[in-house]
């Protein structure tokens, strides 16, 4: 199971979804975050649009650094992508309380919500890694806040 996490972190890494910034989507609001793990020099910016509805349309993102840093943020942009904020934070949460796990994982029903995310249980064992795979993590939430579409705990 180890080598096919391995194979889908890296096969993200070197196909990265959801790469490249760019121009909004028409009627959203836009924000962007530049973020850097200062341990290791990985950097991503991360541009979020956010329709009236509060669904996620687009996330679109630049970055260098790791493999784990890399497809964490290919995997997210995939988890994000046309789903509701609530959905959003639900899924941040979860891969939050994962990378926080130390590689003992979170059961069948987190793995599913997780999808392709789920790769990524055995970084929690490697505290250095954790903010790598968290840094896109970061910044797709500073995004939202910079857009004015992250959900707060009051709308919770």
């Amino acid at each position: 199971m180890e080598q096919l996490y391995q194979q889908v972190i890296l096969d993200h890494a070197k196909f990265p979804h959801g790469r490249g910034l760019g121009a909004a989507a028409d009627a959203a609001r836009t924000g962007e975050s530049h973020q850097v793990n200062p341990t290791c020099g990985d950097e991503v910016t991360l541009q979020v649009d956010v329709d009236a509805s509060g669904v996620v349309r687009d996330v679109r993102w630049e970055g260098q650094g790791c493999s784990i840093s890399q497809a964490s943020v290919s995997v997210l942009h995939d988890l994000v992508v046309d789903h509701d904020l609530a959905s959003v934070d639900d899924v941040a949460e979860t891969f939050r309380a994962l990378m926080q796990s130390k590689g003992a994982g979170l059961g069948e029903e987190a793995e599913d919500k997780l999808g392709d995310a789920a790769a990524f249980t055995g970084v929690g064992r490697y505290s250095a890694r954790v903010k790598c795979a968290l840094l896109g993590w970061v910044a797709l939430n500073d995004a939202l806040i910079k857009a004015g579409a992250a959900r707060t705990k009051e709308d919770a």
